[in-house]
């Protein structure tokens, strides 16, 4: 196969393994990721997919982690992508061989309660930058899902948000607090437009995820917080602080939109102080 034919099989392949993913619902990220890990196998074993041997799969993984020197957590993104390629296409035999690493656990990353004011009040005099941060702040609402927000979603005077087709094609309704309720109250009266989506840009009808990431990440140095700040940073700072004023996981589970409350565990991490507490009430009597 030429350079010029093998570059066309390829952009086929993937044309054809973007749609199903879409076709699939999975969500934006995943589609990019899975599409991105899937081209770079195809480059890298040069190969059409019904030739591909379980050598050529061998060979790739040793490229990933030696070569290329990927994290666990990237050779693990990699090896789930090309295995959802190999069944889309049929290559069940080589899919099921392969068996990719464990992802490390991580304890998610969290703002203490003085950081996350610290971030609402540098964004003070941006109403529409404020109410995002607010937003994020106290609801735990997905990046994708604040930006695919339309006005009609947010009732202000019951103070919820409707989360239409959020990850895994479920609608939720989502509580938030007076401030975040009170800061797009704010953000609405001072807009002059009749655009449809709750928060847009200079560019775009729609604010983009990576303008929200831009926003926060702004902010955070602004109010010199020395983390790495992102908005789901923000939305595991919520479900943190929920959990340790004693919200019940499940309620938290339902909140997020987890499906499962195997997700929601991982917040029960706490830190010693927390850790002390609880274990000092608990042995009064003892």
């Amino acid at each position: 196969m030429t350079d010029k034919k093998r570059k066309d099989y390829i952009e086929r392949e993937i044309s054809a393994f973007r749609d199903y993913l879409e076709g699939e619902k999975k969500s934006k990220n995943t589609v990019e990721q899975y599409t991105r890990y899937a081209g770079q196998f195809l480059r890298f074993v040069k190969k059409k997919v019904e030739d591909i041997t379980p050598g050529d799969v061998r060979r790739y993984k040793i490229y990933i982690s030696t070569r290329k020197r990927y994290s666990k957590n990237s050779i693990y993104l990699a090896l789930k992508a090309v295995t959802s390629y190999l069944k889309f296409r049929g290559r069940e035999d080589l899919a099921k061989e392969i068996k990719a690493p464990k992802r490390p656990k991580q304890m998610p990353k969290y703002l203490t309660e003085d950081e996350v004011r610290r971030l609402l009040d540098a964004a003070k005099g941006n109403p529409r930058d404020y109410a995002i941060l607010s937003l994020l702040a106290y609801s735990g609402l997905r990046v994708s899902e604040l930006c695919n927000l339309r006005v009609e979603d947010v009732d202000l005077s019951e103070r919820v948000v409707y989360v239409h087709s959020g990850k895994g094609d479920k609608d939720r309704i989502v509580v938030i607090s007076e401030k975040a309720a009170e800061a797009i109250e704010a953000y609405l009266l001072q807009r002059d437009d009749e655009m449809e989506y709750l928060f847009s840009s200079r560019k775009s009808e729609k604010i983009s995820r990576v303008q929200v990431f831009r926003i926060v990440r702004e902010y955070a140095e602004r109010a010199e917080i020395k983390k790495k700040v992102t908005p789901h940073v923000l939305r595991h700072t919520l479900a943190t602080t929920m959990l340790k004023r004693g919200v019940d996981i499940r309620f938290i589970q339902q909140f997020l939109g987890h499906s499962s409350v195997a997700t929601t565990q991982i917040y029960t991490h706490v830190d010693d102080e927390t850790l002390r507490r609880v274990y000092d009430s608990a042995m009064e009597e003892y």
